[in-house]
């Protein structure tokens, strides 16, 4: 659905650098140590009986010289390591699955956001494959600043290496399976999208937070869905969704 920032792979732009993985495409932010987004397509055919491999670990592909967030940099912060492009939407093979465990792919997420109000977007948004619907997903964070289990406002982790986001955002596009995807997106065509608080004491019904495109794009200063026509964005961008969370 398009390159939101326009990352290259240039280390010469340390905040915008893209990696672009068979399973996922994102835009690292090396001073964060985190994403700014991540994108993927998910239909049936990434989906299999792999299973969780929880093998969180420092993304060696980074350009040389660059610190690798570690498995451990997140422990007794109070957050979880949150993916970004899930470990359920990846389950085709093994080797699918552990590449969701990069920590390029993790952001410092609050537990109930993650496990809770995030976890049922994601458990919703899968739900969608078996109406023989195909999704396009962007997710990312922004801000600095989130409060944990621990409690209180924390703003980095791992020596200042690692930034805790104030906001977490995902954008989801739903289509019935078909080809040329980008040129099928419609003015109807469904799209979610949702930007939490950062917070432990956040609410778990997702739709509460549902807001524009539009409105993550002014905070984000990205440009999302950059691959649909110009006058389909325009519409489908300004809507804020109202369909079931169920």
């Amino acid at each position: 659905m398009g390159n939101p920032s326009g990352a290259t792979a240039d280390p010469d732009q340390p905040t915008n650098y893209l990696l672009s993985k068979p399973q996922y495409a994102l835009s690292y932010h090396r001073d964060r140590g985190i994403p700014n987004w991540v994108s993927w397509h998910l239909d049936a055919s990434w989906r299999g009986s792999a299973g969780r491999q929880d093998d969180f670990k420092a993304d060696a592909t980074l350009p040389a010289g660059w610190y690798q967030v570690q498995a451990s940099s997140y422990t007794g912060s109070g957050f979880d390591r949150g993916h970004n492009c899930p470990s359920a939407d990846r389950t085709r093979t093994e080797a699918d699955n552990s590449a969701t465990f990069l920590m390029t792919n993790m952001m410092p997420q609050a537990p109930r956001n993650n496990q809770q109000t995030w976890a049922n977007l994601e458990d919703y948004s899968r739900s969608l494959l078996d109406s023989g619907q195909e999704l396009y997903i962007i997710c990312g964070s922004y801000g600095k600043g989130g409060t944990g289990s621990n409690g209180g406002v924390t703003q980095t982790l791992d020596n200042g290496r690692v930034t805790v986001p104030a906001r977490c955002w995902k954008v989801v596009v739903i289509l019935p399976v078909g080809d040329n995807d980008a040129s099928r997106v419609t003015t109807s065509t469904r799209v979610i999208a949702v930007d939490t608080p950062n917070d432990n004491g956040i609410n778990t019904n997702w739709g509460q937070y549902r807001v524009s495109v539009d409105a993550i794009e002014a905070s984000t200063g990205l440009d999302l869905l950059s691959a649909v026509s110009t006058t389909v964005q325009a519409a489908v961008e300004s809507k804020v969704d109202t369909g079931p969370t169920n």
